[in-house]
């Protein structure tokens, strides 16, 4: 068992155990004709070799289906050995295989073992003899069988801000896990009971390493996530790992580009929370934000491209030719060009308790992280365009109502309109126009939240326990401080509207015009929703980060860089 790939690892298991050489090839062989695809055909030659089989799957947590056994077999019969296995594995199926004296044995096998099958050998044709008796009996067992869980668990309370955090940053990064709540789930009793006066969240690996409140960087050390560069200087530095940057880093890598991408978070940006992108093209079914990010990440991989998250840019500066980025942790990463797809963040409700329930009831985007916690409840969407319709349609499959609060008068104003007209729709999903959130109240987590009707002038209190919110967005441009120039919202300009900026062109040092996506720093670009006047959808980041790879070469050709030709 010691050579078993991790994928074959993972299926139930069929034993067969014979002490002759020559039936125990053929049960195998026929085994593993018609089940080698859905389980693990394995054998033993005797009783003995097949309870050490059983201590090794039983220390594996790995599950039997089936036990195929001859019963006349020296030192242990075929009954006494399943009396044995059953007291171990009680939900594996039984089938006995016997010789035609042996009907006996068989009977005292179904009163002792409660055997489901005995099959007289030979059992020639095995299409008609074998495979039908075992396709019952393992249709009876999957029906039933309930796997052990192997993967991460994480422990803690279900409205919490600690771990949200969390849930969130496991679930944008594609890691299933398991939640258990701490006030209800006695799984969770047993790991808190074994870390008395830990913080919660406690976060279980499946290697039994267990973290107490851990940060987004902890986890990501366990999950075995790049945060180092592996080297100091690059082609070209890709800030932000949403589609836009996704896609540079995929032009990038592939057209030969030493290329690193970094992200504070975690890839995908906003897109990479949407449960459902359902106009994006070639996909005519949809794909949800975060199948999109894993093939995106998966594919600059290929090409070569490093992805460094969490690892969050503080500052950029020039030094000679090169372009220098400064890291949260102190370290610096030098490169010839720059791309800034950094993305927006959804605007916070500037609302009493607000900030207060933030992480506690109240949610920015996180449509996904927080299904299952809204099963059965009532949530509110905040918000009038895609986004929002998104997480409407998302949330109702999980929720008894949605309630989607939009400020404008109909929902058209912002939304597509197959968003729009999937919404109406939707039965458990109610439309308020003309609505905005004045208040959130509660005592330890959020209760309440208070609305304003802009048509009536009338204010509401209703019970809320889960809110989300899709409001407008802010640039990820803080950290830039003055190297580059911004608009008056903090958006990054670039190419025709440096011109048009107050005293933009001044600060322009070369003679040619600044190329389309590029900043007023001559080899920094910027693409995607961090760019002043981007059109915010997933293609046109995707397209803006193609484009901005063939400026880049255009950018190394003019200063003599050797590369390959400027293409998309």
């Amino acid at each position: 068992m010691s050579g078993t790939s991790a994928g074959e690892a993972h299926k139930p298991v069929i034993l067969a155990v014979d002490d002759d050489p020559q039936v125990l090839r053929a049960v195998r062989r026929d085994l593993r004709s018609v089940y080698a695809d859905r389980y693990r055909i394995l054998g033993a030659s005797s009783a003995g070799e097949a309870l050490k089989v059983l201590d090794t799957l039983d220390e594996r947590g790995h599950d039997p289906a089936l036990f195929l056994v001859d019963q006349r077999m020296p030192g242990m019969t075929g009954v006494e050995f399943l009396l044995e296995a059953v007291s171990r594995f009680p939900d594996a199926r039984r089938v006995l295989l016997t010789a035609y004296a042996e009907t006996d044995a068989a009977i005292t096998a179904i009163n002792r073992v409660r055997l489901d099958y005995y099959l007289m050998k030979p059992w020639d044709p095995p299409t008609e003899r074998l495979f039908p008796v075992l396709d019952d009996l393992l249709s009876d067992w999957i029906a039933a069988y309930r796997p052990a869980y192997q993967g991460i668990r994480v422990a803690g309370h279900l409205v919490s801000a600690r771990t949200h955090a969390v849930r969130d940053f496991l679930t944008r990064n594609g890691q299933s896990f398991q939640f258990l709540n701490a006030a209800t789930d006695p799984e969770a009793r047993q790991l808190l009971d074994r870390h008395p006066g830990a913080e919660l969240p406690l976060v279980a690996f499946p290697d039994g390493a267990v973290l107490a409140a851990p940060g987004p960087a902890e986890i990501a050390v366990r999950l075995g996530l790049s945060t180092t560069a592996s080297r100091p200087h690059y082609d070209t530095v890709i800030v932000g790992a949403g589609p836009a940057g996704l896609a540079a880093a995929v032009y990038a890598a592939s057209e030969g580009l030493s290329t690193l991408l970094l992200d504070a978070h975690s890839p995908g940006g906003q897109a990479g929370t949407s449960s459902l992108i359902e106009n994006y093209l070639g996909f005519p079914a949809g794909l949800s934000g975060g199948d999109l990010t894993r093939r995106a990440v998966s594919q600059a991989g290929r090409f070569g491209a490093e992805l460094l998250h969490p690892v969050e840019a503080v500052g950029l500066r020039r030094s000679g030719p090169a372009q220098i980025i400064s890291l949260a942790d102190g370290s610096e990463i030098g490169a010839e060009t720059v791309l800034l797809a950094t993305g927006v963040s959804y605007n916070r409700l500037g609302v009493p308790g607000a900030e207060r329930f933030e992480g506690e009831g109240l949610y920015y985007g996180a449509a996904t992280s927080e299904s299952g916690s809204c099963i059965s409840q009532h949530v509110f969407i905040v918000g009038g365009a895609n986004s929002a319709g998104q997480a409407a349609v998302h949330f109702a499959k999980y929720a008894a109502k949605v309630t989607l609060l939009v400020r404008a008068d109909a929902l058209e104003a912002g939304m597509s309109q197959y968003l729009v007209d999937e919404i109406h729709r939707t039965p458990n999903i109610e439309v308020r126009l003309g609505t905005q959130v004045l208040s959130l109240d509660g005592d330890r987590r959020l209760e309440r939240i208070t609305l304003l009707n802009g048509r009536t002038g009338a204010e509401t209190e209703e019970a809320a326990s889960f809110v989300f919110t899709f409001i407008g967005a802010r640039p990820r441009t803080g950290w830039l401080g003055d190297a580059v120039a911004r608009d008056e919202r903090g958006f990054v300009l670039t190419g025709p509207d440096l011109a048009r900026s107050g005293g933009g062109p001044a600060r322009w040092p070369l003679e040619r015009e600044p190329y389309l996506l590029e900043t007023s720093v001559p080899g920094v670009f910027a693409a995607g929703d961090a760019r002043a006047h981007s059109i915010k959808r997933v293609a046109s980041g995707v397209g803006e980060g193609a484009m901005a790879v063939a400026l880049v070469h255009r950018f190394r050709a003019e200063r003599g860089a050797t590369g390959p030709d400027t293409r998309v």
